[in-house]
């Protein structure tokens, strides 16, 4: 069964090659076309966004300095501080674990927004260069800020559009390391 762009399954053209090879090239030719494929793009993106949210949300519940565990407790009680060292520690970690799954959720969603757009648009337009990004990012932007109104919808435009690209360029910018690439 042949695919489009992924030629024969057969080992035609492969005449030099033992079976093994043979078998490796087209195992790596399926992964990079996976990898290419929109859908993985976005899952990818999703899921270490998720990872990357989870981490960052535990790290900056850790530093939060505003956190319930300063003020007073529900029903009246009185402050964390108060509470036996178990009770502090498992209210501790709940509100860790809060600020944790909020972030990952909203760093996913974001990396899979982004990531899903820009994979759209550069299918659409077949060019890979600064331009999607930037596309993309203005969507991200305004689809995030939509219910705040036309005017947060321009600014979340314009903000994730400059963010992309200024990211975007400094991913693009050559490098004069040789070593950095296997390649050469």
């Amino acid at each position: 069964m042949a695919l489009p762009g992924m030629g024969g399954m057969g080992m035609a053209g492969r005449a030099g090659m033992d079976p093994q090879q043979a078998q490796e090239q087209q195992m790596i030719k399926y992964m990079q076309l996976a990898m290419e494929a929109c859908p993985t793009k976005t899952a990818l993106a999703g899921g270490m966004g998720f990872g990357l949210g989870g981490i960052f949300g535990l790290f900056m519940s850790s530093m939060r300095y505003d956190t319930p565990m300063s003020t007073g407790m529900p029903g009246g009680v009185g402050t964390v501080s108060d509470l036996p060292m178990r009770q502090q520690l498992k209210a501790g970690f709940k509100d860790m674990g809060r600020a944790s799954w909020s972030s990952a959720k909203n760093f996913g969603y974001i990396g899979a927004v982004f990531s899903g757009t820009e994979c759209a648009i550069e299918g659409l337009r077949a060019k890979n260069d600064l331009a999607n990004g930037v596309a993309a990012g203005c969507l991200t932007g305004g689809w995030l800020a939509r219910s705040g109104g036309p005017q947060a919808v321009a600014v979340g435009c314009a903000g994730f559009a400059a963010f992309s690209a200024a990211i975007d360029a400094y991913m693009r910018m050559p490098t004069d390391d040789k070593g950095a690439d296997p390649i050469v």
